[in-house]
């Protein structure tokens, strides 16, 4: 009894063993596509194409300022002995900012009207002595005419009565010159008493009270502040050269603020520069971008704008009443919707690829003993040239999307309009309610060729999935 269980024991273990290794090699067979693989197929994912309104975007980031900023800067040097305002204080124009002290601009008057005054006395001189330089020129010229004085006596009396006319005229100009110079003099005390050019914001207080400050008659003056508009407020960005041609005045932008996540606020181009700036000039990563403003048109920055503030009131909804107040140097991030396509074919950008269709060319020839004797000098002579001048000749390179068409992925080349971050347009080739092949990547782009047989596994989750 022993021994029978012994040998039935080794039957069923050798038993177990066989099956063991046929299940395994007919799995690694079936991985392969030995066997199995002419019904099953390369799985792929699919979505179908469809009518879909696609805008095109240029994206870019950048920094908000004010539209309008006002530099202040004072014309003439002196101590500051009144700083009206403070940082972020809303001002109406003419208002006064800052007083310099006057002390030596006032002394200057002084002296120039006292010069002035001692002009006007010498011009009252040289006036008299032209009338008596006349009145002697009246009498000789009557002498003269009746010979009792010479002709010399007479030449030189007229001479001392032009000579007079002419001391007249440059006393007059001398008194001019001390009027335009007392003028100037009362500009610049004018000068010491600096106001708002504008209604706006002060930002940006560099000074306070007592320190000096330098003019700007030789050279650009102290900062002294800024007064900004920040009801109006706009991004600066810039925009790469290959995008710079798609960006128009007045395209409508989606404006992110760092300082605001998860909300977009309406923008509008305003102003494209023609100058570029250029950065690495001269290297490998040389980048030539072009200055765009964007305005900001979301209301913002309401409680700045110099109208009366109102207390803000709690709402059971954040989003009510909502009103972002910006302030210069936020960073932001800008889409500018360049081109907008309407109910037209698109499908996910990744179902586009491209593909060699010169590759094909050999395959469709019949046999190699079919080539005429032209074609084999043709081929002689394309042997004799580089092989990198014989690649160039063969490629043909066209965009292409896969459809699938009775369980087999079917090559359609394509002609592309406009894209946005996820779909692209096609104008020819695809049509509404073709089953177009997305994915794997991999799949896609490199192995999946023209009449290969395929399975579809749309998962639920996938992006851009069919239903």
């Amino acid at each position: 009894m022993a021994k029978k269980k012994s040998s039935t024991g080794k039957i069923l273990i050798w038993t177990v063993v066989v099956l063991v290794v046929l299940l395994g090699g007919a799995f690694g067979l079936r991985k392969a596509g030995i066997i199995g693989s002419s019904t099953a197929g390369v799985s792929v994912e699919t979505t179908t194409a469809k009518l879909k309104t696609i805008t095109q975007v240029v994206s870019a980031s950048g920094k908000i300022q004010p539209e309008v900023e006002v530099i202040i800067r004072p014309d003439v040097s002196g101590e500051i002995i009144e700083l009206a305002v403070k940082e972020g204080d809303f001002v109406n124009k003419d208002d006064l900012l800052v007083r310099i002290k006057p002390d030596i601009y006032q002394a200057q008057i002084d002296n120039l009207n006292a010069a002035l005054l001692t002009q006007k006395a010498r011009l009252e001189q040289t006036r008299a002595s032209l009338i008596q330089a006349e009145a002697a020129y009246s009498r000789d010229k009557s002498l003269f005419e009746k010979d009792v004085i010479s002709e010399m006596d007479f030449i030189q009396t007229k001479s001392t009565w032009e000579a007079q006319k002419a001391s007249l005229k440059a006393a007059e100009y001398q008194v001019q010159s001390a009027e335009a110079q007392l003028r100037e003099a009362k500009e610049q005390l004018e000068q010491t008493v600096i106001r708002a050019p504008q209604d706006g914001t002060v930002t940006g207080l560099a000074v306070e009270a007592g320190e000096r400050v330098l003019g700007n008659s030789q050279m650009a003056g102290t900062e002294m502040m800024r007064v900004s508009l920040l009801d109006r407020m706009e991004v600066s960005v810039e925009v790469n050269e290959n995008d710079i041609v798609n960006v128009n005045v007045a395209d409508t932008a989606r404006i992110e603020v760092d300082a605001y996540p998860e909300r977009m606020f309406n923008g509008v181009v305003t102003e494209i520069a023609n100058s570029a700036q250029v950065t690495g000039s001269g290297t490998n990563e040389q980048v030539t971008n072009y200055q765009v403003k964007v305005r900001i048109v979301t209301p913002h920055n309401l409680g700045l704008s110099g109208g009366e503030l109102v207390k803000n009131e709690t709402y059971e909804n954040p989003e009510q009443g909502f009103v972002p107040n910006f302030k210069p140097g936020m960073s932001a991030t800008v889409d500018v919707e360049t081109e907008t396509a309407y109910n037209v074919v698109s499908i996910p950008i990744q179902a586009v690829t491209v593909r060699d269709f010169a590759a094909d060319k050999p395959a469709e020839n019949d046999s190699e003993e079919e080539i005429s004797d032209s074609d084999e000098a043709t081929v002689e002579m394309a042997s004799a040239s580089s092989d990198e001048d014989l690649i160039v000749k063969k490629e043909d390179i066209r965009k292409v999307v896969f459809l699938v068409k009775d369980g087999k992925a079917v090559r359609v080349p394509v002609e592309t309009g406009i894209s946005d971050n996820t779909h692209i347009q096609i104008t020819s080739g695809v049509e509404t309610g073709d089953e177009v092949i997305i994915g794997g990547y991999r799949i896609l782009s490199r192995t999946l060729k023209n009449g290969d047989a395929v399975t579809v596994n749309n998962q639920k989750n996938a992006p851009g999935a069919g239903k």
